[in-house]
């Protein structure tokens, strides 16, 4: 395909996303790209830059937006209703053939909807848009953490396997010796049987959505009611590779501080500096509580790519950040 046809299919994909959730009854919000205040996600590194502010005698350092969740939330404590953004966002340090800095995400939130609910239609849309592409979804399985490093790792109970069972299976595997990590520092050698053995066999035949992620790493949604140790989070997987993060999501105030301060003191121990936290969103939580609701972040990129069969995230773009 010449560079034009690939850019027509790219805003024929974006036209229909958007059909999607205004014939869902949402609403399309273009929420600000630059802010005073930054993610403290360990795993997100913000870009940032320097602003002068008329009225301030020096500049002013600002942002560049991961995602928008934050200012969505902000609008959803306002009464906005179900909503979507699609638009750009930027994650320093991510650039490989799945990966760019500079990247078009889809987020929406549903008032009301629980998390199988906002997979259900998640899938729905996937589905749709890849209906008559290369990757056309042929089926969805639908699997918990635990029954994924069951079925895929051959580890029965993950929140019972010791540092060791997870070194086994990753020498099972024939991944290569992995140095500097603690022979007893489970929680890492958990993620890497997750990222190195588990993620590249989901969604081989179609999508694979995972459910039920580990409490320690629920981010900001809701501790599942009824087991303590898993969260109301899930991923969505095709071709091993990640397309969709999402949440019941959490409304307590109280507790996104407390979440936020956590992970500040993570980035202490990880030796990253430190961020201004959102604190517009943490006095709107306080003030007008987030009413109950799912959502859920995909990377457009990606899905094109799908779409598409591109075996490279750039065969897509206008341009890549090398090329811009």
């Amino acid at each position: 395909m010449t560079k034009f046809e690939i850019l027509q299919k790219r805003s024929q994909l974006l036209s229909q996303l958007r059909a999607f959730f205004y014939q869902g009854g949402a609403i399309e919000v273009d929420t600000p790209q630059l802010s005073l205040s930054a993610t403290p996600d360990v795993h997100l590194r913000s870009l940032s830059c320097q602003v002068q502010i008329p009225g301030h005698a020096t500049p002013k350092t600002a942002y560049l937006h991961t995602s928008p969740e934050y200012p969505m939330k902000r609008l959803l404590c306002e009464g906005v209703g179900d909503c979507f953004y699609l638009g750009k966002v930027f994650r320093d340090g991510d650039l490989s053939p799945r990966h760019q800095i500079e990247f078009t995400m889809l987020e929406w939130y549903r008032l009301g909807f629980s998390m199988q609910e906002l997979i259900d239609e998640l899938v729905q849309m996937v589905t749709e848009m890849l209906a008559e592409s290369m990757h056309a979804i042929e089926q969805v399985e639908q699997l918990t953490y635990q029954q994924a490093f069951a079925k895929y790792a051959g580890i029965a109970d993950i929140y019972q396997a010791s540092a060791l069972n997870c070194r086994q299976v990753l020498a099972n595997f024939g991944v290569a010796e992995i140095v500097g990590v603690d022979d007893d520092d489970k929680v890492l050698w958990e993620q890497l049987v997750m990222t190195e053995v588990i993620e590249s066999q989901l969604g081989q035949q179609g999508l694979t959505v995972i459910t039920h992620y580990p409490a320690r790493d629920a981010a900001l949604a809701q501790v599942s009611p009824d087991n303590s140790l898993s969260a109301l989070r899930f991923e969505v997987f095709a071709k091993g590779m990640e397309l969709a993060n999402g949440y019941y999501e959490l409304a307590d105030a109280d507790e996104y501080r407390l979440r936020f301060n956590e992970s500040l003191a993570l980035r202490s121990d990880y030796g990253l500096p430190s961020v201004p936290l959102d604190e517009n969103l943490l006095q709107t939580l306080a003030q007008k509580r987030l009413p109950d609701c799912s959502g859920v972040a995909l990377g457009v990129d990606r899905l094109f790519m799908l779409q598409q069969g591109f075996e490279r995230i750039e065969q897509g773009l206008c341009f890549a950040i090398e090329e811009a």
